[in-house]
């Protein structure tokens, strides 16, 4: 699967009250998550996030509580795809499980800026930034994560239904 769009940017950290504030937790719907999706750190982001859009992270993204909300709201917002120098473990499994595709980019995510264009080739881990003219390698999902965002999340997956 190979994506491509333009880039959001954020530092070491960023949790998951960051990303989805809990007084916003009263529902589960994707859609109305995206309406207040990174609100507290970028109020543009909600308002001006086009489908396709990747997000581009440092260490440790979406740390914090195991809530689904935050891949959730991620995902609803159109956002295709969150490359990070690094992940939390219990965000990287929330985002798997939904189908959001994440990869680990390490140090190489900080070369990367707000509104670069990136090509993403998941099935290799290859990133590439269309805007700088550079490509990076990171390590590529394994073959049944990929068929689980393919499937849009592993209920789908084990399900057998496709999105």
């Amino acid at each position: 699967m190979i994506l491509e769009g333009k880039t959001w940017k954020y530092g070491d950290n960023v949790d998951t009250d960051v990303i989805i504030p809990a007084r916003h937790l009263t529902t589960a719907d994707p859609k109305e998550l995206a309406v207040h999706c990174m609100e507290d750190i970028d109020a543009a982001f909600a308002v001006n996030v086009q489908p396709g859009d990747i997000i581009v992270a440092e260490r440790n993204f979406g740390c914090g509580s195991s809530r689904e909300h935050a891949p959730l709201a991620i995902k609803g917002s159109g956002v295709t795809c969150v490359v990070a120098d690094s992940f939390a473990r219990i965000f990287y499994r929330n985002a798997i499980n939904i189908g959001l595709p994440l990869l680990e980019l390490g140090s190489d995510a900080k070369k990367i800026q707000a509104g670069d264009t990136l090509r993403v080739d998941l099935a290799k881990g290859i990133v590439e930034n269309i805007t700088r003219g550079e490509a990076f390698q990171a390590q590529p999902l394994p073959g049944f994560i990929q068929e689980i965002a393919q499937a849009g999340g592993l209920v789908s997956y084990v399900s057998g239904v496709r999105k």
